[in-house]
């Protein structure tokens, strides 16, 4: 599937990358712009530490403590549930020290000496509820402070550029695939004309890269299926043409009054018309024009009509196939390309007899007689044969071919003891 869809598979995996790329991008800037943010605010828990230790030492009274608190918008929190609960439930975003020391603080400050160290004093900045607070401790004395100017951080700038940017990069994905859409109807389409439907069109309106391919492959069909009606409209012509003077020949021959001379031209009238016959096949095989109906038939049925087509002796043709198996073929043509295997393995062997028989859905023509003296490919090809004879124009094997690769057949050839094997062999059809 991923094969078949490449082009597609890359465009969506360049999609991916870029989009994991800027995304991870954008989260160290939120990281690193929330980080300053917290920094910048925290700067002003150094205020906050000499106000709060002021008021420690008794440099100033409780009213002037809040008075200096009010000037810088900080308000202390002395509901103590609400204090509790920010405490516990709000997220330390910055301090400037940890609870261990504040631990042993209280222990100090429970001697009855005063030290130095008791009045020192950590500052918390924590996060609840979408407000700052500042979370003063000192060995002596706690207190939470709200400060009311600052909000926390709200990355609103930097989600609408990522926003944006991620807009942008799925809008051009979408084009892309849009502007990919004729490749995938183009592939259909030559898989079509592949098949001989010489109806397909490949023109494209646009003058982008896709639509040029498109319409120079117009152009070429165009040639090729003039080639094509060429080449049939000549074959016709000919093979009617020729039909006319063999008839009046035999017509001739007939009134011959010499017997063997009559033998001979009625002869070759006969080889004429079986070669008309044939090339008639050859061009129905190959032009890709004619529409071939398969149904599913039983293979007995289908060996039997050939051997009645090769007009051979039931008896001379040896048969182990089981009823049950079905072929799913153009009737007509398939019991032509069994006669002609038929026949050329009746008319090789010494004996005139042949054998069928299957092995894993593979179809086995076999006869005794002398092994092949150069590759099946050789005989495949039209014209060719070893021993010319009056009854062959090396056209059998070439038409055998031919239908067994318009039914996804390929022929084959294997030596077994004293037997030549002519091998149906089904292959899968490639998947579009």
């Amino acid at each position: 599937m991923i094969k078949n869809n490449a082009v597609l598979a890359t465009v969506a995996f360049a999609l991916v990358v870029t989009v994991t790329s800027v995304s991870y991008t954008f989260y160290q800037l939120y990281e690193t712009n929330r980080a300053k943010h917290i920094d910048n605010i925290f700067t002003k828990h150094s205020l906050i530490s000499q106000i709060y230790h002021t008021y420690l030492i008794k440099q100033i009274s409780q009213p002037m403590f809040e008075a200096n608190l009010a000037l810088y918008d900080l308000e202390e929190i002395l509901d103590e549930e609400k204090y509790e609960q920010i405490i516990r439930d709000g997220k330390v975003l910055k301090s400037d020290g940890d609870s261990d020391e504040m631990i042993e603080m209280y222990s100090l400050a429970e001697t009855p000496f005063e030290t130095d160290i008791s009045q020192q004093v950590i500052t918390s900045m924590i996060e609840y509820r979408g407000n700052i607070y500042f979370w003063v401790e000192s060995a002596r004395h706690n207190v939470l402070l709200e400060d009311l100017s600052i909000e926390p951080y709200r990355p609103i700038n930097l989600l609408s550029a990522y926003g944006t940017l991620m807009g942008i990069l799925l809008i051009s994905f979408a084009l892309i695939i849009y502007r990919l859409r004729p490749l995938r109807q183009l592939r259909k389409q030559i898989a079509r004309f592949g098949e001989g439907d010489m109806g397909v069109r490949f023109r494209i309106d646009g003058s982008d890269e896709i639509a040029l391919i498109a319409n120079e492959l117009d152009t070429t069909q165009n040639k090729i299926r003039s080639l094509i009606e060429s080449r049939t409209l000549f074959l016709r012509n000919i093979m009617h043409e020729l039909k006319t003077p063999i008839a009046k020949g035999r017509i001739v021959t007939m009134m011959l009054g010499d017997e063997k001379q009559r033998g001979r031209f009625e002869g070759i009238f006969e080889r004429l018309e079986s070669l008309i016959g044939e090339f008639a096949l050859i061009e129905e095989i190959t032009s890709g024009n004619q529409y071939h109906e398969k149904k599913e038939y039983r293979l007995v049925d289908i060996i039997d009509g050939a051997i009645d087509m090769a007009m051979v002796e039931y008896e001379a043709v040896e048969r182990e196939i089981d009823s049950s198996v079905k072929v799913d073929v153009d009737y007509r043509l398939f019991v032509t390309a069994l006669k002609n295997l038929i026949d050329n393995a009746i008319k090789y062997s010494p004996e005139k007899k042949m054998k069928i028989w299957m092995e894993e859905g593979e179809i086995f023509f076999a006869n005794i007689g002398e092994p092949l003296k150069k590759p099946l490919g050789y005989y495949i090809e039209p014209f060719t044969k070893d021993n010319p004879t009056k009854d062959s124009f090396g056209l059998g094997l070439y038409i055998v071919d031919a239908i067994l690769k318009e039914h996804d057949y390929v022929l084959a050839y294997e030596r077994r003891e004293n037997m030549n094997c002519f091998i149906c062999v089904p292959v899968k059809p490639k998947r579009r």
